[in-house]
């Protein structure tokens, strides 16, 4: 009997089981449709088993694990390209705000040079 450790979970493998099934275990322990009972379940049954039952349970896996990694892959595209149109809008916010204080700064430096020119104007 092999021992695989998942997540702080030890599950008990045939070790036939582990040798001819090796795929469909790793299946089994990647899977987030079962639980760690469920699993354990199936490590016990799998010996017992007919190839078709064995050839249905992999089909099944394998078939969730390809539908889940492409549904994470459009998922993955649609959040990059909201992140891609979320930082230009940042960016423009922050060029209009930039725009904002250099004319706020523009009109503070006119107005020091107008009231410097009126000192000098008095001292004169």
């Amino acid at each position: 009997m092999a021992e695989l450790k998942q997540n702080w979970k030890t599950f008990i493998v045939a070790d036939e089981t582990l040798a001819d099934y090796k795929e469909l275990v790793d299946l089994i322990i990647a899977t987030e449709s079962m639980d760690d009972d469920e699993r354990q379940y199936w490590f016990d049954i799998m010996p017992s088993m007919t190839d078709e039952q064995v050839d249905r349970l992999y089909n099944i896996l394998d078939t969730e694990k390809k539908k889940l990694e492409k549904l994470e892959s459009k998922y993955q595209d649609e959040i990059k390209n909201l992140n891609e149109k979320h930082l230009i809008e940042w960016q423009e916010f922050q060029m209009k705000d930039s725009k904002k204080k250099i004319k706020a700064a523009e009109a503070n430096d006119k107005k020091e040079d107008a009231d410097d020119v009126l000192e000098m104007l008095k001292d004169l």
